[in-house]
């Protein structure tokens, strides 16, 4: 079920929380759209060609959202997830700016 990014995004003042199911060994990096699970939780759906091997998934991870959102690597940090598929994300910036750049990529 396709959702709004509003249910995966949660706006801060000065930057946002994401949440992303992410798929590694997906076969190449992408965006796949905004989802709703079973738990009614919205979550941004990623995959990363890179293996879940020390980290390597979750920074492909890392620069893929940031490349979405139209920030620096730096600006993307994982807050919790770290070898689950389910992560939260904070992403450092305008939240306004930051919604429309992920949900234009999602359009793509």
């Amino acid at each position: 079920m396709t959702t709004a990014p509003g249910a995966a995004i949660r706006r801060r003042d000065d930057h946002v929380r994401l949440s992303v199911r992410l798929t590694p060994n997906g076969g190449r990096d992408a965006v796949d759209g905004w989802e709703t699970g079973a738990d009614g939780e919205g979550y941004l759906k990623a995959r990363v060609s890179d293996p879940p091997d020390k980290g390597k998934a979750n920074k492909a991870l890392i620069a893929l959202v940031a490349k979405a959102a139209g920030v620096a690597k730096s600006a993307v940090s994982l807050v919790s997830g770290d070898t689950q598929r389910k992560k939260i994300l904070r992403i450092e910036g305008d939240p306004e700016d930051i919604v429309l750049r992920l949900d234009a990529a999602v359009r793509r």
